[in-house]
């Protein structure tokens, strides 16, 4: 499947034990690291608390597709993740929105010019 930064994807996710696997949606941040992999942001349904360094996904963000349940972006978790457990896509961001989450990204992490 192809996929790129900006994308939020279902991934297939395995605990160590490699038995048991959840699956969890992804936002692409980078998409074009070597061996095939991307750099992502998890996703949570669980948005009944919100951290610093946690934001609502609007619905208005996406300029295709949704996500199933109101969701936010935990910026303090990237990881990479191969592009072999992705199950599918859910949709795209609008760059602008796709811009924003870089810069509250990039704010968190202390990483801007």
């Amino acid at each position: 499947m192809e996929i790129k930064a900006a994308d939020i994807v279902l991934c297939e996710f395995y605990f160590s034990d490699l038995k048991i696997s959840k699956n969890r949606p992804v936002l692409v941040f980078k998409d074009n690291l070597p061996f095939d992999d991307f750099i992502g942001i998890p996703i949570s349904s669980q948005i009944m608390q919100l951290y610093a360094d946690e934001i609502i996904i609007k619905s208005t963000d996406f300029s295709q597709g949704m996500l199933p349940k109101p969701s936010k972006l935990m910026f303090r978790k990237p990881f990479i993740v191969s592009k072999k457990v992705v199950i599918k896509k859910y949709g795209t961001l609008y760059s602008i929105a796709f811009n924003r989450y870089q810069k509250l990204f990039c704010d968190y992490f202390q990483c801007c010019e």
